[in-house]
Formats: C-alpha cells, structure tokens, sequence
C-alpha cells in the first residue's frame, strides 16, 4: 500500500521557455503532484506534524516557479522535484506534472506536459583502504558523502580490519558499510564515488590491489544494473567477509535481489562454509 497526497491543477506564473519574450513576459503554468507520505499516524493521531502540509507544498511550488527562470519544463520538473524532496522531510517521493497551456507553438492545443517521479533511494556503500592513513581516508569519504546535496548518510558499521581479497599481495584493510539515502541514479552516485575517491588519490593500477580508497555500491534499493562499468549488486559479494560484516550490522535484512536471501542468510551461509 502506498499513501499519498495529490495537489491537482494548481495555477501559477513563471519565466520558462526556450524563447527570450518567454523569458521576460512569462506565462501561465498548470502543476499536479502526488506527495507519497505515511499517512497512517497522522490518521490516527489528527497531528498535522505526522504527515505533509499541502497548503505549504503549494505556496513552495509557486514561490519556486516564481523565482527561477529555465528554458525546458524538462528542467524545471527535475530541479522543482529535488527542491521538494529535501524541503519535505517526510515526503518519500514525489510524482509531478507541470503544464504549459500557453505553449508557443502556433497550433491550438490544450497544454503541452512534462511528467516525472522521482523518490528516495537507500543505498549501501562499502568503504574500504590499506595505504596511509586508512581511518582518516574513510571518516573523509563518509564525511563528503553526507555533504553531497541531493544524499543523506543514515547510519554507518564499525570499521574492521581484514586480509586483502584476491591474491594480490598487499598490507590489511580497514572495511566498513554505510547506508545512504539518496535522490542520485545508481551512474549518478557512481561518478560521485569516482570523485571522492580521486580526492584521496586513488589510482586504478593493479585489479584488487592496494588503494587509499576504495567505495563500491553494494546495493541500491532491490534494483539490478549491469553494465560495463557497473554492476548492482556488487559481483562477488556474498563470498566477502568483509562486506557482508558490516553489512549485516547495520542491514542485517537488506535483501540481495539476486540470490533472493537476505544479507543476514549470506554471512551465517559464509559463516558455515568456513
């Protein structure tokens, strides 16, 4: 069961469009949005506070829709929609149309729409080093994750020390997992993991070897990716310790979409295998 809230056809003005006069004269502009929420408490409980003030959500679509200027309504769905989702800290996700009634197309038409949905994802991340200082590299990793705009870090494991995986000879490893919730595409919060990496001076050489960081998604809501340079979930992972550890400390019932076990059921079958 999903809840929601829906705010239909709310009439507003704005400056978008391809066109300089629309830039400056500005027009009419058509939004609906369906606010997914848990109502069930603020059901029982007639408290406001438990559940999204439409009313708010309304005035906060119109001063945003007021005060930015975008050519494409592509642009402003997307930016409109992350705006909402970190003002509103209890709306999961969000489902938005915005119409233009006014299109300047020369032809009669009722309006032309853009329609997204966009949500909160959980992600889990592992993070791991064996060059320098290894502490000092995570706690900056975790710390630049929770600083990025559009992800929030929810919990994160205590950090092991282990032997490296994979035959490559090399010194131990401080291994932990963290969870973050994030409004980022899988390729998205990848290119950010590229990133913080490259600020700790991680350099690709040797296939499993050392590194001064090293950050890998593990999991991504219950989602499959995989492509060239990305695979969801993590390949191999349920044969690592030192993933599945941390892991099932902070999400002992994340489930692994591919093996259909939670990642409980994966370390006690690592476990006994050892």
């Amino acid at each position: 069961m999903t809840d929601s809230i829906r705010i239909v056809n709310l009439e507003t003005f704005g400056n978008h469009g391809v066109f300089p006069e629309e830039n400056v004269l500005g027009q009419k502009f058509i939004l609906s949005a369906e606010l997914f929420v848990e109502t069930r408490e603020a059901g029982k409980t007639d408290d406001l506070t438990k559940s999204i003030h439409y009313g708010e959500v309304a005035l906060e679509i119109d001063r945003f829709m007021r005060e930015t200027t975008f050519k494409l309504i592509e642009r402003v769905a997307e930016d409109l929609a992350e705006h909402l989702l970190l003002t509103f800290p209890l709306m999961n996700g969000i489902k938005l149309e915005i119409k233009k009634p006014w299109a300047p197309i020369g032809l009669p038409l009722d309006y032309a729409s853009v329609q997204i949905e966009r949500k909160w994802h959980t992600a889990y991340i592992a993070l791991g080093s064996n060059i320098g200082n290894t502490e000092e590299y995570i706690t900056e990793a975790i710390k630049q994750l929770g600083e990025l705009k559009t992800s929030k870090v929810v919990q994160v494991s205590e950090l092991i020390r282990t032997k490296p995986y994979g035959g490559v000879e090399q010194g131990d490893f401080l291994n932990g997992v963290l969870e973050l919730k994030t409004l980022l595409t899988p390729t998205e919060l990848l290119d950010e993991l590229h990133k913080i990496e490259q600020s700790a001076g991680r350099e690709r050489l040797v296939h499993w070897g050392p590194r001064t960081l090293d950050l890998d998604i593990l999991l991504y809501d219950k989602e499959v990716v995989a492509t060239p340079d990305l695979k969801i979930p993590h390949v191999d992972m349920q044969n690592r310790d030192f993933v599945l550890t941390p892991l099932a400390e902070i999400a002992p019932y994340a489930w692994h979409p591919l093996l259909n076990k939670s990642i409980l059921q994966l370390q006690q079958e690592l476990l006994a295998k050892n």
